[in-house]
């Protein structure tokens, strides 16, 4: 077995519907004071234009860190599922290999059989690996078109107001620059917020 790839699959990878994959607590510096009206977020040739700071919302937004710690539980329980059985494996074989270098087997067939029971174990581990991974893979998309839905039917009714022509997300250095008056990031994330209610919440309302 190759112990270097048998976790591979159940890295934890956050990925954001926005672009990122990771939640930071920290945002890229402007060289500009936040403006104290975004209203006033500017034009560019006619257009009203504003950003979204990704590394804050996914900080700040509950739901992004409610999700977050699901997914790692999940995560974190599949690793040691593998980990534990994949040391049950390594016990069985290291008992095997000791008793075929002392003559303990009885004979060669009884040696095949076990053999290939630990083959078995062995292939049984990879499918569970594959089925685990698997299975995160599909909690993450899951999250992923949950917060796309979140933001976009949330800028849907908040800029029936705001009226921009263009909201764009700015992630590490995906924009080279963008002046601070144009930043709603603090307004959508209080939004996104006041909106949000917890499953457990909504179950109790209910």
């Amino acid at each position: 077995m190759k112990k270097n790839h048998l976790f591979a699959s159940l890295s934890f990878v956050a990925v954001s519907a926005l672009g990122m994959m990771s939640c930071n607590n920290s945002s890229p510096k402007m060289d500009e004071k936040p403006s104290q009206d975004n209203v006033s977020a500017g034009s560019a040739a006619g257009m009203k234009i504003a950003y979204v700071e990704v590394d804050s919302l996914m900080s700040q937004y509950q739901f992004c860190k409610d999700y977050t710690l699901v997914l790692q539980k999940k995560s974190n329980n599949a690793r040691n599922t593998l980990t534990q059985k994949g040391k049950q494996l390594q016990a069985a074989a290291n008992n095997f290999q000791q008793k075929l270098q002392n003559n303990g087997f009885t004979s060669r067939e009884q040696a095949a059989s076990a053999q290939a029971a630990i083959q078995k174990s062995e292939q049984d581990l990879q499918n569970l690996q594959n089925r685990l991974g698997s299975e995160l893979d599909a909690e993450t998309t899951k999250y992923n078109m949950a917060l796309r839905d979140s933001l976009q039917n949330f800028l849907r009714d908040y800029n029936k107001d705001k009226k921009y022509d263009l909201i764009l997300s700015k992630a590490g250095d995906n924009i080279l620059y963008a002046a601070k008056k144009h930043d709603i990031t603090n307004e959508v994330i209080a939004g996104l917020n006041k909106r949000y209610k917890p499953a457990s919440k909504a179950k109790a309302d209910k």
